[in-house]
């Protein structure tokens, strides 16, 4: 099926059946007993080596010579493999990720040796016994900001133009009545999702199987294919359950080449797992920006104009920038706008997408900048969203396929009692508490991709669907079995899902927020050409046909679908499905929306800034399971919170070494730091969008969560931070300038 035209009435519609219903996770009794298989814990396929990673200590230059005499005389070593003796590779692209395939070193903590023994610790052991010897070269480029003269313009990124220009902005701007031009910034963020990457690698002759932890398998299987230069369906890869992964998965990564190069010299099963400091310069992060925003308007809160450019930076060889502008594109309305990306070629670890990427850090730009423009104006920051509506995309002129910004707001300041909100900055105490609101929107798009998806009705009146997707927390096996259940009128324990092995029907894994459009309108489909079989295996009329309890009714007649599959032979009935988005997304701009309201404390004395409350009202198309929902939401709001108030991945700008490459350093929130959190849906129906009329919700709850902290912190203090994350001294210091300038609350003044 295609989505070219919009969906009518389907058999999800006008029925509370499995899809909207708050159900458990039925892979969840696996996963809380222990019995969910992750990467690198599978045993049933017999003993493994263990391969440890020896990574490089400078960040550009090459090695003039690696000494490993001593690590291959060590016990239990099986194999030291460098860029001596590696298997050959494919040149590096967006579609390979070879390895150890040269003496040259791009940035520090580059894998420079791989030692596989008959242990972990032996691996290890062996590893401290590597002595390289480097040749630096001078002249390394580690900071976004002092290099951003160097900046060039990126290559477009997924089909969307790095630059867009509407009208005249800057003419615009020059004369607005009221003008704001702000900059921030956003450092490297870390995905420190809870399982790090793992590979267990098996050759049987020229075949490879690769059980890996990986978001999107049919991708992977290119990349390993493309790296190996081997044919692609010699390639398995098999990911069930993934502990995390918020983009870090995207792509293969050297754990998985690593090992499975290791198994082919070795003649032996291998297992390489990335300890945690490996994983930050190993795979992929969350690189820097610098925003500068621009917005002119009338003293009505009317806008003329918006700017937004933005400055990120990644290797010389890797073309990936952040789109935090892309957003500010779609969200509001103004006549004249520009937009602009450009990137900086440093000597740093790859950077890629991380949750949201674009709007996650874009709009902690935009969104605080709002808010700015809203105290310039005296206006409530809610009122000037909703004065600046748009009411088609204002660059593209699309139509919205729906577009419901404006209830969320209205919504959640309602639930929250926003009308409570005391506009003036440090006027509202609770103790030692200075308290302040602040909000902010959110925005995220809403792709689909081409998925199949098969689903097989056996003799017992089971339904089993089958797919390539994966399973990273969110929920896939349990969506996908209540849309196969409410297609085929079964209960929740009569459909079984098998989700992550590429010998399945392929789909386009978990990210970008397409997972469940696309996977779920495969296995849309299946069930649609399966209700067809049982109707014409039962020679029942379509017309009119009901399927609820097992049981098929039409034309006056019923059946049971266990005996319809019983009859069709011993394999049962089996249908596939394949749905694609057609111009879906050509002609119409498909997003999902949200609003956050927050409420702040910050000590008086030592400006340590703590949440007291926080909401999130969305709309993301219909809900197809109301807790796992809002999990993501309240999952994603709380990433916010982290990148708001503490997460910085933090290089040292003379060596390029990532300083607090673990999670005793790197700090995320964690429950003390999220004392009332909660997440509304309001009612939505998208047509456009797939056959569920479903939206992607995994990543919209980031989208400008953590502005609204950066504007209820303003609220409370008087201080506007543009340098996240907000941190206790960055507090200190506006309170110590606006002392000099007396500028600062009464209970700050000094003396």
């Amino acid at each position: 099926m295609s989505m070219s035209k919009p969906v009518g009435d389907t058999p999800l519609d006008g029925r509370a059946g499995l899809v909207g219903q708050a159900l458990d996770r039925i892979d969840g009794p696996l996963k809380v007993t222990g019995h969910a298989t992750y990467a690198a814990e599978y045993r049933d396929i017999g003993p493994a080596l263990t391969g440890y990673l020896v990574l490089s200590a400078i960040a550009k230059g090459r090695l003039d010579a690696l000494d490993t005499a001593a690590a291959e005389a060590a016990p239990g070593v099986k194999l030291v493999m460098t860029h001596k003796n590696a298997p050959k590779q494919g040149p590096r692209g967006q579609t390979t990720n070879p390895q150890l395939n040269g003496p040259e070193i791009a940035y520090r903590g580059q894998p420079i040796a791989l030692v596989v023994a008959d242990s972990f610790e032996a691996a290890r052991a062996a590893a401290y016994l590597i002595k390289p010897r480097y040749g630096a070269e001078a002249g390394a480029k580690f900071d976004l900001g002092s290099n951003r003269t160097e900046a060039f313009k990126p290559k477009s990124n997924n089909g969307q133009p790095p630059d867009t220009t509407t009208g005249d902005m800057d003419a615009v701007f020059a004369r607005a009545p009221v003008r704001l031009d702000v900059e921030y910034t956003t450092p490297l963020q870390s995905h420190a999702m809870m399982e790090p990457h793992g590979t267990i690698a098996r050759w049987d002759g020229d075949a490879l199987t690769l059980w890996t932890a990986n978001q999107m398998l049919m991708r992977g299987t290119d990349m390993v294919a493309g790296t190996l230069q081997m044919p692609k369906d010699k390639v398995r890869l098999i990911s069930r359950y993934v502990g995390g992964g918020f983009g870090s998965k995207l792509q293969v990564e050297a754990d998985a080449i690593l090992a499975a190069m290791a198994a082919k010299l070795t003649g032996q099963t291998v297992k390489v797992v990335l300890t945690r400091p490996q994983v930050f310069p190993v795979t992929k992060h969350r690189t820097d920006t610098v925003q500068r925003l621009r917005l002119g308007a009338e003293r009505d809160g009317t806008l003329l104009a918006i700017g937004h450019e933005s400055w990120s930076g990644n290797t010389p060889d890797d073309q990936f920038y952040e789109t935090a502008a892309n957003a500010t594109r779609t969200l509001y309305a103004a006549a004249n706008r520009m937009t602009a990306h450009r990137l900086v070629a440093l000597d740093v670890p790859h950077a890629s997408s991380m949750r949201a990427p674009g709007e996650a850090v874009g709009l902690l730009a935009l969104e605080c900048a709002m808010d700015e423009l809203a105290v310039a104006l005296d206006m409530d920051p809610v009122a000037l969203r909703i004065k600046n509506e748009p009411h088609v995309a204002p660059e593209s002129g699309k139509p919205y396929s729906s577009r419901t910004f404006v209830p969320c707001l209205e919504k959640g300041a309602e639930l929250f009692g926003w009308s409570k909100r005391v506009a003036k900055p440090g006027q509202v105490r609770d103790g030692q508490w200075l308290v302040g609101m602040g909000m902010a929107g959110a925005t995220r798009g809403n792709p689909m991709l081409a998925a199949k998806a098969s689903v097989t009705l056996d003799r017992d009146g089971v339904a089993t669907v089958r797919s390539s997707m994966t399973d990273i927390g969110t929920g896939s096996y349990t969506i996908l079995a209540q849309i196969a259940g409410d297609m085929l009128g079964l209960p929740i324990d009569k459909v079984r899902v098998e989700l992550g092995d590429t010998t399945l029907p392929p789909a386009p894994g978990s990210g970008g927020s397409f997972g469940a459009n696309s996977a779920g309108a495969a296995v849309y489909d299946a069930c649609t050409v399966l209700r067809t079989s049982l109707l014409q295996a039962a020679r029942f009329p379509s017309e009119g046909a009901e399927f609820a309890d097992g049981v098929v009714k039409a034309g006056g007649q019923s059946a049971k679908l266990a005996d319809l599959a019983a009859a069709a032979g011993p394999n049962g009935l089996v249908a596939q499905g394949a749905a694609d988005p057609g111009d879906s997304r050509q002609a119409f701009s498909q997003e999902s929306y949200g609003a956050y309201f927050v409420e702040v404390g910050v000590d008086v004395d030592t400006a340590e800034i703590r949440l007291r409350r926080m909401l999130g009202v969305f709309t993301a198309g219909r809900i197809l399971n109301a807790k796992t929902a809002r999990s993501q939401a309240i999952g994603g709001m709380t990433f916010g919170i982290g990148a708001a108030l503490m997460e910085d991945l933090v290089m040292d700008k003379r060596d390029g070494w990532l300083a607090n490459a673990n999670l005793a350093e790197y700090h995320v929130a964690v429950h003390a730091d999220v004392p009332a959190i909660e997440a509304v849906f309001l009612p939505e129906l998208d047509a456009h969008s797939s056959p569920m009329k479903s939206k992607g919700v995994g990543e919209l709850g980031i989208c400008g969560a953590g502005a609204s902290l950066a504007n209820a912190v303003y609220n409370a203090t008087g201080v506007r931070i543009r340098d996240y994350p907000l941190t206790l001294d960055k507090v200190l210091s506006g309170w110590a300038e606006a002392n000099k300038t007396g500028q600062a609350l009464p209970m700050q003044k000094a003396g």
